[in-house]
This record gives structure tokens, sequence and C-alpha cells, in this order.
């Protein structure tokens, strides 16, 4: 007789399914599976992760999940299965018949699956306190593949994991907090609730989140949070506020406020610690009082409210106009806002289009139409199809001919949408001597030119720095992508010099692009302000490879407005009129440098 599954304790949300998909991929490489089927858990991972709706959600709601590009049979009814239950059993198998801590080793920096699975065979190392002893000894360096600087950085990343406090990447906190404030919102008495925090902010990833209420009772506020079906651990409780732990490890804290107190709390619990410690030091030299719950005078009777029941009465107390949250960082804002110099900040409406897209022709997950209406379903009127190059075997880059097929497919397609406009583009790999990975012959053929990094990220800082310029001399090279290849907590940036990139690229005419994906999220907002002051483009790319992941752009303007650009500064924010001329400006140029020739002769030679 067949087991009935049984419900999960808390609500799933889409990165806990993906992170169980993670997890059951990294393991099956570590046993060894078929390369097919881990791939397969790897695409369910970024497909999952991209979804605009929650899947769970969704089927509790009674509603059929749609047809998901990449999930066959086998995927959905695990979909359904952690839904239902907030476990696979394949993962459960997976871990009896692996050592318990596994999976822990798979997240620390730097040893994904194919070195957890060496460690584990080569020196039967198990755990973080045996890796951590493996590197101090220095016998991880004898093993094949990894020598002394990965011991290295084996061992200060082991040292950093078991000591750093967990964050949340921003599109992965926003999936279980705005629900919970949605949830708040639905309590029946016309509260205002507003997520602050580094969340607010826009900061790349979050430690924790924090909840405001203006109510006009505290304790049914307070009741309600603490009645949330996410939460697993109640931290602390009080009459105003409270601090609970999800079961995904977030943590939320709560505070409830009287409505003529919103506005000077909102601007407390935003933060960031010095832009308060500032904007409070010019409240007392007017001798004010500006604290969480308003803004406050002396008079006879002892202290009078002034200010306090919006952010806009609480900088208008200290002399300032109101200052956007994602500038809130004691960077110059103060000072700007002083001198009426505050830029308006670029938002997500501006975008006009988006110039970074894969489609099934190599890793994407739509076809060339599906990104089109996609893209044209969320305001864009043009959109920029950038298939990998041929250097990027596992994404089954586009070699020449395949490319020239793609711009023929795409010439054709445009003749019947209405509304959207599809550009010819790649992107293209740099070289490890800064060649372009496909020749001009047929990079001249298309619109745009977007140049990256995928390899040798572990450069010295001054042949990175020059592998990158050589490329940016090519004839045909109009975006730089990704400048400086992070991902959040996975793989560090690469050793570059940003000033004399972004130099390079006014001297050329060339765009950095801002990479929205909620993994990259590169440029960085001090290199958005470095761009801005040398008077260069900056692209907003969500990098989609679904039809999904035209969501993402609103965390990369979430850093574009970090990095103080306003849509001026914002390359994809021209109609396509003005977006042609400056494309066409960085095509068929000719090379600017000698060498670069004479590299390419070498590079055609030894291919």
């Amino acid at each position: 007789m067949a087991t009935k599954k049984s419900s999960p304790v808390h609500p799933v949300h889409n990165p806990d399914i993906a992170r169980i998909f993670a997890e059951i991929a990294d393991l099956l490489e570590i046993q060894g599976a078929n390369p097919f089927r881990i791939r397969a858990y790897r695409n369910a991972v970024r497909t999952v992760g991209d979804l605009p709706f929650d899947v769970a959600q969704t089927l509790r709601d009674g509603k059929e999940l749609p047809k998901l590009p990449g999930i066959g049979e086998d995927l959905a009814a695990k979909m359904h299965e952690i839904a239902e239950t907030g476990t696979a059993s394949l993962l459960e198998r997976l871990r009896r018949e692996l050592p318990p801590a596994i999976s822990e080793l798979l997240r620390v920096p730097g040893l994904g699956p194919k070195r957890v699975k060496h460690l584990h065979e080569e020196l039967d190392i198990n755990t973080l306190e045996q890796l951590y002893k493996a590197a101090q000894d220095g016998r991880i360096r004898a093993l094949a593949g990894f020598g002394p600087k990965t011991e290295a950085s084996i061992l200060a990343a082991v040292e950093t994991h078991l000591t750093k406090k967990r964050r949340f990447k921003l599109a992965t906190a926003a999936q279980y907090a705005e629900p919970f404030a949605t949830y708040l919102r639905t309590g029946g008495r016309g509260d205002e609730v507003v997520i602050a925090g580094s969340y607010r902010r826009m900061k790349e990833t979050v430690g924790d989140i924090d909840i405001l209420i203006a109510t006009d009772d505290a304790d049914a506020a307070m009741a309600r949070f603490l009645r949330y079906a996410e939460v697993k651990e109640v931290l602390a409780s009080g009459t105003t506020r409270a601090s609970v732990m999800l079961a995904s490890g977030l943590q939320v804290d709560l505070r409830a406020v009287p409505k003529e107190s919103l506005g000077a709390a909102l601007h407390y619990f935003t933060g960031s610690k010095a832009h308060n410690i500032a904007v409070r030091r010019l409240a007392q030299e007017r001798g004010l009082k500006l604290n969480e719950y308003g803004v406050f005078a002396k008079s006879r009777r002892g202290e009078k409210r002034v200010a306090g029941d919006t952010e806009v009465s609480v900088f208008a107390a200290v002399g300032l106009p109101f200052i956007p949250p994602e500038l809130r960082e004691d960077a110059g804002e103060i000072e700007a806002a002083r001198r009426g110099e505050l830029p308006h900040l670029v938002e997500l409406r501006d975008l006009r289009g988006d110039l970074h897209a894969h489609t099934r022709a190599t890793d994407g997950r739509g076809s060339l139409r599906e990104m089109a209406q996609a893209a044209r379903e969320h305001g864009l009127e043009y959109l920029a199809i950038t298939e990998h190059s041929r250097r990027v075997a596992m994404a089954h880059g586009l070699d020449p001919i395949r490319l020239a097929k793609q711009i023929d497919e795409i010439d054709t397609l445009n003749r019947e949408l209405a509304g959207i406009t599809l550009l010819k583009g790649i992107e293209v790999d740099i070289l490890d001597d800064g060649i372009l990975d496909l020749p001009d012959s047929i990079l001249g053929k298309l619109d745009l030119v977007v140049g990256a990094v995928h390899s040798k990220f572990n450069l010295s800082r001054v042949q990175q720095t020059e592998r990158i310029l050589a490329a940016m001399d090519a004839p045909n090279f109009s975006i730089l992508a990704h400048p400086t290849g992070r991902l959040l907590d996975t793989r560090p940036p690469y050793d570059v010099d940003m000033l004399r990139v972004i130099r390079k690229a006014k001297a050329r005419g060339i765009a950095l692009e801002l990479n929205a994906h909620p993994e990259r999220l590169d440029l960085i907002d001090a290199h958005c302000r470095m761009a801005k002051d040398e008077g260069v483009p900056v692209a907003i790319n969500s990098d989609a490879h679904s039809p999904h992941d035209f969501d993402q752009l609103r965390f990369g303007v979430g850093q574009a407005r970090r990095g103080w650009l306003t849509a001026k500064d914002v390359l994809n924010t021209r109609p396509l009129a003005e977006l042609r001329r400056f494309l066409a400006g960085t095509m068929n140029r000719g090379p600017d440098d000698r060498k670069y020739e004479a590299r390419k002769a070498v590079n055609r030679k030894a291919r």
C-alpha cells in the first residue's frame, strides 16, 4: 500500500524548488551520473528561478502549470512533489547514499561538484572540518588540478564560510519578503506596510528583512505577523517589535509604528547607518532631535513634533529635498542634495529595449519569436539577440555559418513582427590574447557586438586589463558585457583596472553593460558612477535566457540607481533610431591598434 505524502511544514517558494534541483544536480555529479541528466537539473534550476509566478501557489490555487522550456514530465512531477512535501524523494535518497556533510562542502565558494568529488575520493574529505585541516596541512596542493594557490583560496573560503552571516541575493529575498508584506497588508485594517532596510536600498544581497507597519492596532499587527505560515522560529516578540526566522533561513524583523511616525521610521530603518548619522547631525545643527518616531523641536512644554509622517517632511525639516533610498550611503548624496544637484534617477519605464538576450539556438529556452513577444509584453520596443559564440562549447555557441543563418532568420522575422524590432548581435568571447572569437567578415554584418570574458578569470591585473583593452581595439565592438565577471557568492570579480577600461570605452565610443541577472548585477554601483563621470553610456541588459527573464530588468535598474545613473546615462533608454546611430559608430571602424591585426593573424594561423 502506497504511503501518503506529507505536506510541507512551511510553504514552498521557487527558490526552494531551485535549491533542491541544484543539490540533486550536484550530488548526481559527485556520483558520476549521466551528464545529460545532470544538465537537465541545472537547466531546471535556472528555469524555476526565473519564473515570474510562484509554482507552489499556482498549484495550491488548483491551476495547471504552463508548459515550461526544458521541463519534461519527470521534472514537472518533481516540482509537484516538492510543492506538496517540501522535498524530493530523489534528493533524500542521494543524501543517504553520500556522506551527510557533502552538501555543506558544496556551499564553499570555489568548490564545485567536480572538486568536491575529487577531494572526497582522493583524501576522504567529507566535512568542512576535514577540508579545513587538509588545507592547513598542505595535502590539497598535491592533488592534480589544485596546487598551492587553490589550496590557499580554499582555506580562506572555508574560514569565511564558517564565520560569515548568511546573505540572500536580492531577487531571492524578494520572493520571501514581498509575499510576507502582501500577507500583512491583507489584515483588513488599512495598515500601511513597507519593506525597508538594505532591501529598499536595492543592495545586491541582504542579511535580513526589515518591515514597517503603520497601524492603529499594534497588538493585532504583531499577532498576525507571528502567525505567518512560513515562520519557523520566533526570535523576539514585544508590543511594537518582533523578529522571526523563516523556514528559508531569512530573518524578518517587524516594527509597528503609529501612522504619524511612518516617515521618520521609514527613514531610520531604511538606512544606511552612515547616511542616518549624517542626516541626524544636520538636525542637531538646527536644534532638532531626529529619531524613528519623528523630528522634534524644543518648546515650552518639552518637545513638539514638527515632522515625521512622511519621509519628505523629515528631509525638509533638515533643509534637504527627498533623497531616493538607493542613494542613501553617505557617498555624496547629502552634499548633492544641499546644492540642488541630486540626479533624476533612471526608472524601469525609461527602458526602451534590451541589448543582451539568448534563444534556443544556444543555451536559451525560447525561440526568436517567443523572446520578441515577451520583450514586447514587457513594454520594450527593441531586443538584441546576442547568442554565445563558438568558444562557449557548453552553450552550443554559434560559428560563422550558424550566425549567418540566424541573421537571415531575424531579418525574415522582423518583416512579420509588430511593435518590436529584433537587432542582430552576438555575445562574442574575448579570447586569452584579446582577439574576438569570430572573424570581422561575419561580425561586420551585425547591428552590434557584445564582447565578454568567459574564461581565464585568474589572469593578473595587468594581463586581464590588457586583454580587455586589446579586444576593445577590434573594428566591431559595441558593448563590454558583465565587465568584472563576478557571480555573487560563487565567483569573485576578476582583477581588472576598471578606470582604464572605462576610459578606453570612452575613447572608442563603446558602452559598458550593467547585467541585470541577479547572480551578476555587474557593473557594481561604484563603477556605474565612474562610467557616468567619464561620459560612458551604460546598457542595462537582462541577459535573458527565457521569455520570463525580462522581469530581471528591475534589479538592474535598482543597481543603476545606486550608481547615480539617469535615463540619459543609459544606452537603452534611447529611441531605436538614435540607438542605431550609436551602434553604427561601433561597427566596421577598422582596428585602433596595429597589434590587434598582428595578434589576429597569429590566432588565425593557430586555428
